[in-house]
């Protein structure tokens, strides 16, 4: 299978990096282009893949085509594309955030049936411990969607998933980094605060963090079990987690997952 980027930048070349050293497909089958004509042919010597100058070839040579543009220019990316798509049909793959699979179809404005399928990656991906959802239009095979969720599963896991909860994913993976980079720092300040050099407080609390979701990862329980175990009768960690209930520690997580929904409904409609 030839797969071509549109869109190379951070996250389309962690992917490209992943199927390559997961196996999932060769570089040799691999076509890239974009803006940065310079970076994008760099990259490609690098992982040994194809830099075209132009979209349209990319579109013309292969199989399956990842737009990994912004959403504020995918209409404008797809509308360049867009005889090119209709002549060759590759398998349309979009990696463009509150972008639905209906609102690519209707740029191209024809009764044709065009397989599209959207994923919803995070930048975890970028060290090959990413999360996404996947889902396809009513055009995309079964086999259509299991190909892509094969290919994300390269760089992190992949899950198929209704595109109706995609919101709900973006808050919970695809934001949720952001809520946990500003938790380690929390941590790392109060460490300092108590006399801990801040350099040292944030390695550590980094790796209690990492090694906190590594567990629960490869655990059969659930968290408030794993919370159990480590607080001990009247100690240390029970009197902290109090302390962070007294001041709605989960309602305010949930507030803020419920806020990230929202406001990627809105991005949605627009």
């Amino acid at each position: 299978m030839k797969i071509g980027f549109i869109g190379a930048g951070n996250m389309a070349s962690a992917i490209v990096e992943g199927i390559v050293q997961k196996g999932f497909s060769q570089p040799g089958d691999i076509y890239l282009y974009d803006i940065s004509a310079e970076k994008v042919q760099a990259f490609a010597e690098k992982v040994g893949a194809h830099a075209l100058n132009d979209p349209q070839e990319v579109i013309k040579t292969v199989d399956t085509l990842i737009l990994a543009v912004k959403p504020n220019v995918i209409k404008g990316v797809l509308l360049e594309a867009k005889d090119a798509i209709l002549q060759n049909d590759p398998l349309i793959v979009s990696i463009a955030a509150g972008t639905s699979t209906e609102a690519i179809y209707e740029v191209f404005e024809t009764d044709k049936p065009i397989r599209i399928v959207r994923v919803m990656p995070n930048m975890n991906a970028m060290v090959g411990e990413g999360a996404a959802a996947v889902c396809g239009n009513t055009s995309a095979t079964k086999e259509d969607v299991a190909t892509i969720i094969d290919l994300f599963n390269a760089v992190g896991k992949a899950w198929p998933l209704e595109e109706k909860y995609f919101s709900i994913f973006t808050a919970i993976a695809g934001s949720s980094p952001a809520y946990t980079f500003l938790f380690i720092d929390s941590i790392a300040r109060a460490a300092v605060k108590n006399g801990l050099p801040k350099d040292i407080a944030l390695e550590m609390a980094t790796q209690a963090v990492l090694g906190s979701a590594d567990t629960l990862a490869h655990s059969k329980e659930n968290p408030w079990t794993l919370i159990d175990r480590v607080s001990s009768p009247g100690g240390t960690t029970v009197a902290g987690i109090v302390e962070l209930e007294n001041n709605a520690f989960i309602s305010t997580v949930i507030k803020g997952i419920d806020a990230t929904i929202r406001k990627d409904e809105e991005l949605g409609k627009k």
